[in-house]
């Protein structure tokens, strides 16, 4: 498990950097983490480092926001916080996503679980103290 502390917020960018040095290609990502972790937050900075032209916001209500990066063509981005069954993220053509080779970024992976690629990086974010978060994950080939 590689773990990347994220002592403010001005450390974000450096830290989404870094993580984003791992992964040398495309990969569905989830991210768990509590509420306020700063999951969205993260996936901004990610989105950032992959020059990505739109502005990059939760997709709480419309649970899939697609983005257009210079580099990397179309990135997509989940949040399943709100959906009420998982027939709502059939319904979403889920596999349309997660079975692209684009970058795809989950939150709230925990009501999916089932769906998930074999392949998902499963990231976890967590508040250790007052603006302090802890990223850890397992890098492809661990």
């Amino acid at each position: 498990m590689i773990t990347i502390e994220i002592n403010s917020i001005t450390d974000l960018q450096e830290a989404a950097k870094k993580f984003l040095g791992y992964f040398p290609k495309p990969e569905v990502f989830a991210f768990y983490g509590e509420m306020g972790a700063g999951k969205t937050s993260f996936i901004q900075s990610v989105c950032k480092e992959l020059n990505v032209l739109d502005m990059v916001t939760s997709p709480t209500f419309s649970l899939v926001n697609e983005y257009i990066s210079s580099q990397h063509g179309t990135l997509y981005h989940f949040d399943f916080y709100r959906i009420q069954n998982i027939r709502e993220v059939f319904d979403l053509g889920y596999e349309e996503y997660f079975f692209q080779d684009q970058y795809c970024f989950i939150e709230w992976p925990e009501k999916v679980e089932s769906l998930l690629p074999g392949s998902t990086i499963k990231v976890y974010l967590e508040v250790v103290l007052q603006g302090k978060r802890r990223l850890s994950f397992s890098a492809s080939g661990e």
